[in-house]
């Protein structure tokens, strides 16, 4: 409870008392935090790409992504899209295996990314790369898909920006699939939400062992004070079932949530629905 008090008074704008009660906590996730807190560390979440690379190719995500890439290999296969979009591909971690492992591969792949850096990273020599983000690119592209696909990405929009964009996309993919996290649902402005926090973050620092600390200093701790004081925030995820209901009034039909992998900050999902797009 000690670490979700500390939370609150971050939140409210103490940060020396929310450094003290931090450093009263015996566990790893209240070690991390008074580091942070102590060294007033600040600035973008991906200052330091060591601790991002970390995070994304250690603990549970191994598990994560190999779960996920099977899963999308599989809807190529079944689906045999002619035409894929990977909105967010990042520098390839989920598309890149999927890709190896599928049967059957698409005549075009288009991946719209906005960091360079990371698109340039992709290994699909033939692909079509854009370096955009969701919305500029379906605004200046006309382009169609059989299938487009978004993992882990569509949380960093804000809601506009989202509801925005499935309804641009609704209308020029036969499929679209999500991959994402369930996360519970909780009044963000509860102590439940910030004890919450606390158990899910614990977890989290726990699988890195010998890099904990790179990974929660890096990355880990700067997310969850933005979280935590509802500022400055990277994503804006929501339960399955508000996802469902974003894809509905997008126009999106026939949704479903497939369980996807456990995962220390909550169950990830697939997400799979129905565009207008034929040909």
């Amino acid at each position: 409870m000690i670490l979700a008090d500390a939370l609150a008074a971050y939140r409210a704008g103490d940060g020396s008392r929310a450094l003290e009660l931090a450093s009263q906590a015996d566990s790893p996730l209240g070690a991390e935090l008074s580091a942070y807190l102590a060294t007033d560390g600040s600035g973008p979440v991906y200052d330091q790409p060591a601790a991002f690379t970390a995070f994304i190719r250690g603990g549970g995500n191994v598990s994560l992504y190999e779960r996920l890439s099977a899963a999308l290999a599989a809807k190529y296969a079944t689906l045999r899209p002619e035409s894929l979009l990977d909105l967010g591909c990042g520098d390839g971690l989920a598309v890149v295996p999927a890709l190896a492992q599928s049967s059957f591969q698409p005549g075009r792949i288009d991946l719209v990314e906005p960091s360079a850096a990371l698109l340039a990273d992709v290994d699909v020599p033939r692909a079509n790369r854009f370096e955009a983000t969701a919305k500029t690119f379906l605004g200046a592209n006309g382009s169609t898909w059989n299938l487009a696909q978004s993992t882990f990405a569509m949380q960093s929009m804000t809601p506009p920006v989202r509801a925005a964009v499935l309804r641009e996309l609704r209308p020029r993919t036969e499929t679209l699939v999500l991959a994402e996290f369930d996360i519970p649902v909780l009044d963000e402005s509860s102590t439940e939400f910030l004890q919450s926090l606390v158990t899910r973050y614990e977890r989290g620092v726990a699988e890195y062992g010998d890099q904990a600390s790179l990974v929660a200093q890096g990355f880990l701790m700067p997310v969850l004070l933005g979280v935590a004081a509802g500022a400055e925030r990277t994503n804006w995820e929501q339960p399955a079932l508000a996802w469902v209901a974003q894809l509905e009034i997008a126009g999106f039909t026939e949704v479903t949530i497939e369980p996807l992998a456990g995962y220390w900050w909550s169950p990830a999902v697939l997400i799979t629905a129905s565009g207008s797009h034929a040909g």
